[in-house]
């Protein structure tokens, strides 16, 4: 596309935006999603695999910042949760890949067999101040519960699941005050698990706890109007789009089609005027910002198209 060109749609815009300021990762998976044909997806799913290889370490985890939130070159939970989410968007998550992934997961796992938010190793190199480092960290719902569902959904059977499925429920079955991003690891573990009743039963329950606790803004126009969870950035609230990425997620049934439509015309309008959509988290530093938000802005398109709306 040549920059001189008329930049009218989302998709033309953040493509603009995507080869100004990202990082060869999120510029091959932008290509791929969005760029690329039938007849080229294998090119392209092996141009981005290439790519998220770079972030791969030893111990079979990865590292080097691939979750810009934290710095330094050591494997963590999740770096390697995000590079899982790369391949299961590629369709390559299987193999000795994962096989190598699954044994660096068992090798950092809690007492628990969970695994936490931020392993001891990260500690003398950067991160962000909402994820701090402990010496004895415990099992963590947000880190666990989506790389669970992910290896659940792409059929993986591996000795580190059993004991991280239980943490999982048990940790989601007794949840009766919580916020928004662990709920999201909640989805995210309940849309991939294989006991499906199991699973409705225990979604429905949360989509009651996120509406009675005022845990997603229904009405954009009045988002002000709901209140920001504690430690969360100002102005950092929760959408339908944010809890049902998919309309196949479970996380769907929790809102009505006006609902869901608003808050989609909502995330929709976020795109500014460089292309790009805005982070929600509160920024710690330059160079992470930068990072982060051709990711964001992948999702978002990702999400709108996932959800019927047109892009280009």
């Amino acid at each position: 596309m040549s920059l001189s060109s008329p930049l009218s749609s989302p998709l033309s815009r953040a493509e603009h935006f995507i080869w100004l300021t990202a990082r060869v990762l999120e510029q091959r998976r932008f290509a791929f999603h969005f760029l690329t044909g039938s007849a080229g997806r294998g090119r392209g799913a092996e141009a981005v695999e290439a790519a998220l290889t770079a972030y791969r370490e030893e111990d079979g985890g990865y590292g080097h910042g691939l979750e810009p939130d934290l710095r330094g070159p050591l494997s963590q939970p999740l770096h390697t949760a995000h590079a899982l989410r790369v391949l299961d968007s590629i369709g390559r998550c299987d193999g000795l890949r994962v096989e190598r992934i699954c044994r660096y997961l068992t090798a950092v796992s809690t007492a628990e067999g969970a695994l936490p938010a931020v392993h001891p190793s990260q500690r003398g190199y950067p991160y962000a101040p909402r994820l701090p480092v402990v010496d004895d960290p415990s099992g963590d719902l947000l880190a666990t519960g989506p790389v669970v569902g992910l290896l659940h959904r792409n059929e993986v059977w591996h000795a580190w699941l059993f004991r991280a499925t239980d943490f999982c429920w048990a940790a989601v079955e007794r949840l009766d005050e919580s916020h928004p991003y662990e709920i999201e690891a909640a989805v995210a573990f309940l849309d991939g698990v294989p006991d499906r009743a199991r699973a409705e039963a225990a979604a429905d329950r949360l989509g009651r706890l996120v509406r009675a606790r005022g845990l997603v803004v229904l009405d954009p126009a009045r988002r002000t109007e709901y209140p920001v969870p504690p430690a969360y950035a100002p102005g950092e609230r929760h959408y339908p789009y944010d809890y049902a990425r998919v309309p196949e997620s479970l996380a769907r049934a929790w809102f009505t089609d006006e609902e869901m439509e608003r808050s989609l015309d909502h995330l929709a309008g976020l795109q500014r005027e460089d292309g790009g959509w805005p982070i929600a988290r509160r920024a710690w530093a330059p160079g992470t910002a930068l990072e982060t938000r051709p990711i964001v802005t992948i999702e978002a398109l990702r999400t709108l198209r996932a959800h019927g709306r047109a892009i280009s």
